[in-house]
């Protein structure tokens, strides 16, 4: 059964910083293209970040220069390091497989004074 596990998440002042994780089972996580993927309240998915297999990555323009995608194949695990956080990054986040609809839970991210 393939499972994506998000944790991570919280509550962090505006130019705080966030890591999140995304453990991934239950397929080949090394040959995969990964994203995170945000929704925030009242609003539709929003693409953030790929990874593909090779490692070469690519960034939405809202979050270009402040967010960092990487993964460790060995622990079969996505990240996404969140710096400089804006209260509109407040929003469920999603690691999802490219290809793939995985249903998961999301990790809660909340910026705020």
């Amino acid at each position: 059964e393939v499972q994506l596990v998000e944790s991570g998440g919280g509550l962090v002042q505006p130019g705080g910083s966030l890591r999140l994780s995304c453990a991934a089972s239950g397929f080949t996580f090394s040959t995969a293209a990964m994203n995170w993927v945000r929704q925030a309240p009242g609003k539709g998915l929003e693409w953030l970040s790929t990874i593909n297999n090779d490692g070469g990555t690519s960034y939405a323009d809202s979050v270009k220069g402040r967010f960092i995608i990487s993964r460790d194949n060995a622990k079969n695990t996505l990240y996404l390091q969140m710096n400089s956080l804006k209260p509109e990054d407040t929003a469920v986040y999603y690691c999802t497989i490219s290809g793939r609809r995985i249903p998961s839970q999301g990790t809660q991210v909340t910026v705020s004074p």
